[in-house]
C-alpha cells in the first residue's frame, strides 16, 4: 500500500490526480515511483480527465468566438488546446500505430517501427485525416453554439476504449506506458463506461447512447488490427483508439445535433 491508497476519499482523489498526470501535461504533484498498483486502479478516472480536457478546449473556442474570431479559428484553437494539454501523446500514438500496423510485416518489425520517432507516410495520412475530421466536426458544433457539452462528451467517452483495451488485451511489449500502468479491473472499466455514458446523455439526451456506440465502433478497427498483427496493445495503440473514437463521437454528435 502507498500514500495514494490511504482511505476511500484519498483513493478516489488520488486516482484522478494519477490519471491526470498520466494523460496530460498539467502539473500534478505525483511521484510516479510511488504509484505502484494505483496506476491501474486510476484508469476509471480516464473519462473524467477527458471531460476536463474537453471543457477547457471548448471554453477556449467559445471565448474566441465571443471576441469575434471566425468559427474556423475557434475550432483550430480547440484542437491546439487539446494537443497542448496532452502533449500530443494521442496524436503521436495514432501516427506511430498507423506506420507500424500498415508498414510492418511481422510483430517485431511493427513494434520497431512504432518506437521510431520519425513519422512515415501511413502515419502522416492518418494524422491528417483525423485532424481534418475533428476540425470539421468541431467547427459545425461551434456554428450552432453547442460545443461545450458535446466536446466534453467526445473527449470523455473516447477514453473508455483505452481502458477496455487494457482490460481485455495483453501488452504487446514488456515496456512502455501501457505496460507500466498494468491491467485494470473490470470494475474500473464499468465505472469508466458509466462516466463516459453520462456525459453523452447530458450532451445528446437518450441519443447519447448512439454516441457511445459510435465511439466504440470508432476504436474497434485499430484495436482489432492490433490484436491480429501484434497480439496485444501498446500505449501507441491506446492513443490511436482514443483519436478514432473521438472522431466518431464528434461526427455522431454533429449528426444528432445539427442534421434534422
Amino acid at each position: 500500500m502507498n500514500k495514494y491508497d490511504n482511505n476511500i476519499l484519498d483513493f478516489r482523489l488520488g486516482d484522478f490526480l494519477i490519471a491526470l498526470s498520466l494523460l496530460t501535461r498539467i502539473p500534478v504533484n505525483i511521484d510516479h515511483h510511488e504509484i505502484g498498483e494505483s496506476a491501474s486502479k486510476a484508469t476509471w478516472a480516464y473519462p473524467l480527465v477527458g471531460a476536463l480536457i474537453g471543457a477547457i478546449s471548448a471554453s477556449i473556442a467559445n471565448i474566441a468566438i465571443f471576441v469575434g474570431l471566425p468559427f474556423s479559428i475557434g475550432a483550430i484553437l480547440s484542437l491546439i488546446t487539446m494537443a497542448a494539454l496532452t502533449g500530443g501523446m494521442h496524436e503521436d500514438g495514432l501516427s506511430d500505430s498507423a506506420d507500424g500496423l500498415w508498414g510492418g510485416k511481422d510483430k517485431g518489425q511493427i513494434l520497431q517501427i512504432m518506437k521510431d520517432s520519425r513519422i512515415g507516410s501511413f502515419g502522416a495520412i492518418a494524422l491528417v485525416l483525423i485532424i481534418v475530421g475533428r476540425y470539421a466536426s468541431i467547427k459545425d458544433l461551434i456554428q450552432i453554439e453547442s460545443l461545450f457539452w458535446p466536446l466534453i462528451a467526445a473527449a470523455s467517452i473516447s477514453r473508455v476504449p483505452m481502458v477496455a483495451a487494457m482490460v481485455f488485451m495483453q501488452n504487446a511489449r514488456a515496456d512502455g506506458l501501457s505496460a507500466s500502468v498494468g491491467k485494470p479491473s473490470q470494475i474500473s472499466l464499468i465505472v469508466a463506461a458509466v462516466i463516459g455514458t453520462i456525459t453523452c446523455l447530458i450532451s445528446a439526451g437518450i441519443l447519447g447512447l448512439l454516441v457511445v456506440l459510435c465511439a466504440c465502433l470508432g476504436a474497434l478497427p485499430i484495436l482489432y488490427a492490433s490484436y491480429k498483427k501484434i497480439n496485444g496493445q501498446t500505449g501507441d495503440i491506446l492513443g490511436a483508439s482514443q483519436q478514432t473514437a473521438e472522431l466518431m463521437a464528434l461526427a455522431c454528435l454533429v449528426g444528432i445535433l445539427i442534421i434534422p
